[in-house]
């Protein structure tokens, strides 16, 4: 298990604390837990008790990640979803769960484990199983693919990159913005796993489906999704449909993968607490 930080420590203790509902953010690849830090408000003000826990050795602001990257590196899919089992763990509530990218596949996992009452997956990296992989995809996975070294190293992106990737749907000079206040470098282990997931049946991104304690879920698509496109999202949640509670999906219309980031954020989040608020137990 890896080590929970203090001042995430600080943050159960709080949310306990408050005797609400807990409702948990997770990040995904090239941002940090601060991403969150608009969402958590509307959904405090809605009477929950957001917390924003990082992956193991997050830094705790983009300078210091952009300082110290190597902080970042070797970290795999298993690794991260094990460290948030850990932290809802030590929630008195059983929590909601909200993610996007990565982070959004973490939540699926952590569903599947029977840990989350409703489950928001944003762009969710696809698991096991999902087997659509657009072009578009495989263009904005490249700066970590095309060099297998990769694998162990902590990666940054380029604006160039981060503008494809990412801020393809906002205007030049938001992208820019959003690039400079938002972005860090990301470990290249998990898009390796995401990419060979079908070829390896002990895959860390494999989830549990099929668990009926999974509970309801929304997964989200952003339309103009070059990282995440619609395909996959679609996909996931023609598998996820299967499972014996409510899943839903919505596509964000006009919308890239900067979609919780951008200045559209707004919808997505009253996307998802508008979900959150129909199925959390209180």
């Amino acid at each position: 298990m890896s080590e929970i930080p203090q001042h995430t420590l600080d943050e159960i203790a709080a949310v306990n604390a408050t005797g609400l509902t807990p409702v948990v953010f997770i990040h995904g690849l090239w941002l940090l837990p601060s991403s969150w830090d608009r969402w958590a408000e509307v959904f405090k003000a809605a009477g929950y008790a957001p917390i924003t826990p990082g992956w193991p050795d997050d830094p705790e602001t983009v300078a210091e990640a952009k300082e110290h990257p190597e902080v970042f590196a070797g970290k795999t899919v298993g690794q991260v979803a094990d460290h948030y089992d850990e932290i809802i763990g030590k929630l008195d509530k059983q929590p909601a769960v909200v993610g996007h990218s990565f982070g959004g596949l973490l939540a699926q996992i952590l569903a599947g484990r029977g840990l989350s009452n409703v489950t928001v997956a944003i762009d969710a990296a696809p698991f096991q199983g999902v087997l659509p992989l657009p072009i578009s995809a495989l263009r904005a996975a490249s700066p970590v693919l095309s060099n297998p070294t990769n694998y162990h190293k902590a990666i940054p992106l380029t604006y160039e990159q981060f503008r494809y990737a990412f801020a393809n749907a906002v205007d030049e000079g938001e992208a820019q913005k959003l690039y400079e206040e938002f972005a860090v470098p990301a470990p290249g282990a998990p898009l390796f796993q995401a990419a060979v997931a079908n070829f390896n049946p002990w895959s860390e991104t494999k989830v549990d489906h099929d668990n009926p304690q999974r509970g309801p879920m929304l997964l989200i698509s952003g339309e103009k999704d070059h990282t995440v496109p619609p395909a996959i999202t679609e996909f996931n949640y023609k598998i996820q449909q299967k499972n014996t509670g409510i899943t839903e999906f919505a596509e964000i219309p006009g919308r890239g993968h900067s979609l919780t980031i951008d200045s559209g954020w707004l919808e997505v989040a009253n996307t998802s607490l508008a979900f959150v608020q129909r199925f959390a137990e209180r």
